[in-house]
């Protein structure tokens, strides 16, 4: 049986990360280990889902997880996690300051003083 393509599991990969909750986690992760309790405020979630979101994105062998005491800890798998999430800022800082600048656009080409709203002369 053949594997799936590498663009089907990019995107099964993707589709893991597609939720607030696991990005929030994924961030705090980012910065180091963290308690569940820790995480609990920071998330903004009950504890059963947060629980949930945890156990996907341990399936998905994102983060790891260690007991002490009765606290769990959680913590990336891999620092490539962290940069994954710094990309993502990054080219959303980009999109959403050209975002930015055509909205700059269109507010001054609707202002009263732009040329395009002064009457055309008929003469």
């Amino acid at each position: 049986m053949a594997s799936p393509p590498l663009y089907q599991l990019k995107a099964e990969f993707f589709k893991t990360l597609a939720h607030p909750a696991r990005i929030r986690v994924l961030e705090l992760l980012s910065e180091r280990e963290h308690a569940v309790s820790e995480m609990l405020p920071e998330v903004g979630i009950e504890p059963a889902h947060l629980s949930q979101q945890l156990a996907i994105l341990r399936r998905a062998n994102l983060v790891v997880s260690r007991k002490e005491g009765s606290a769990v800890f959680y913590a990336l798998t891999s620092p490539d996690v962290a940069e994954l999430l710094a990309v993502a800022r990054k080219i959303l800082t980009g999109v959403l300051s050209g975002q930015a600048g055509l909205l700059a656009d269109l507010r001054a080409s609707a202002s009263p003083s732009s040329s395009a709203s002064k009457p055309v002369s008929t003469k």
